[in-house]
């Protein structure tokens, strides 16, 4: 299940990139979309955490509780964009999200981040954990994504022990790179 991990996160980052972006584009009814999509992800994370109490190899419980922090995050996103009522898929909003998108014209997985678009690196890097993604988190990797879309390094600053380093490696491993 290695490598088959990293497909699966991959494949419902890029569901989920698509499934909201559907109810963004169907301005009629994206707010109701929008309140369904975030209790159908209620839903499947108390089937995840279900599943993840069960008896299961080491390696599909690593990959599920990486799944489980993905999605939680997802979740955040979503519960979010409703409270401010975003519509558009223009909305800062979402643009500043982690969006995976399969580019059919380079026959690629590209990871967008505002203005930012990154060709997904298919390096296996192990089924590790990853990191719990907050609001900083997101700026960081927002900042990040905008370094590497100019081929510029990037070189978190603050103090010791904030996370700067765990931040840039998940990160890496959210790009596969």
């Amino acid at each position: 299940m290695g490598k088959l991990g990293k497909v699966v996160l991959t494949i419902c980052q890029m569901m989920w990139t698509r499934d909201v972006t559907a109810i963004l584009r169907d301005s009629r009814t994206v707010i109701r979309g929008m309140r369904d999509f975030e209790q159908r992800s209620f839903t499947e994370l108390n089937l995840l955490a279900g599943a993840v109490r069960g008896e299961l190899p080491k390696l599909a419980r690593a990959t599920l509780c990486a799944l489980i922090t993905i999605n939680v995050h997802a979740r955040d996103i979503i519960s979010e964009m409703v409270k401010k009522q975003v519509s558009e898929l223009l909305s800062f909003d979402w643009q500043k999200q982690l969006r995976y998108y399969w580019n059919m014209k380079v026959d690629n997985c590209v990871v967008c981040m505002s203005i930012a678009v990154y060709t997904y690196g298919y390096e296996y890097l192990g089924a590790c954990p990853r990191l719990v993604i907050t609001p900083l988190t997101d700026r960081c990797y927002l900042c990040l994504m905008g370094a590497l879309q100019l081929d510029l390094g990037g070189a978190p600053v603050g103090p010791a022990g904030t996370g700067k380093t765990e931040t840039t490696k998940d990160l890496a491993k959210a790009l596969a790179i």
